[in-house]
């Protein structure tokens, strides 16, 4: 397809509802995961790391998908909340993937974002879910400053308004 009319065939779809989470630990560091190099995934080829994240499925409230995204990615139970985004955050997936991720049906995400401190120990964690596959394959803990370094490019918009509002959580423990 001519990029003009992908474009206007992706201006047509929309955004998919989704969730993210900043899990903070004592040390003041945050979660990233490095994502599974999978064929078709919507991050594209490449080892970035990321921050927990997932759909929300229909019905659901945001809050919840967030604490089920938690436990699905990364088996976390012992986390409290400590904070939300005020506003959704959007971003537009590259044109190559557009009409391949996600079957093809929306542009990019729509995400709220929320803030966990962990309070439990590392050994809670496990990236390996008992059904399905798993979405990182390995894990650990980064500070804030150097998120940027680790997302896939089209995302580092989204990741620098999370850490406008979320980075104070993480200074200090």
């Amino acid at each position: 397809m001519p990029d003009q009319l992908k474009k206007a065939a992706a201006g047509e779809l929309g955004y998919r509802p989704c969730v993210g989470l900043m899990v903070i630990n004592a040390q003041g560091l945050v979660w990233v995961g490095r994502r599974a190099d999978v064929p078709g995934d919507a991050e594209g080829r490449g080892t970035w790391w990321q921050m927990p994240q997932g759909g929300i499925d229909p019905g659901e409230d945001p809050a919840t998908a967030a604490r089920r995204e938690l436990f699905e990615e990364t088996a976390i139970v012992s986390a409290e909340q400590i904070g939300e985004l005020s506003k959704w955050l959007t971003y537009d997936l590259p044109d190559n993937l557009i009409g391949v991720a996600w079957g093809g049906k929306y542009r990019g995400q729509k995400q709220k974002w929320f803030a966990f401190r962990f309070t439990g120990d590392d050994s809670e964690i496990n990236i390996m879910p008992p059904n399905g596959e798993p979405e990182f394959v390995a894990w650990r803990w980064a500070p804030a400053d150097d998120l940027l370094d680790l997302i896939v490019p089209f995302k580092r918009e989204v990741y620098r308004d999370v850490l406008a509002e979320f980075a104070p959580f993480a200074r200090g423990g």
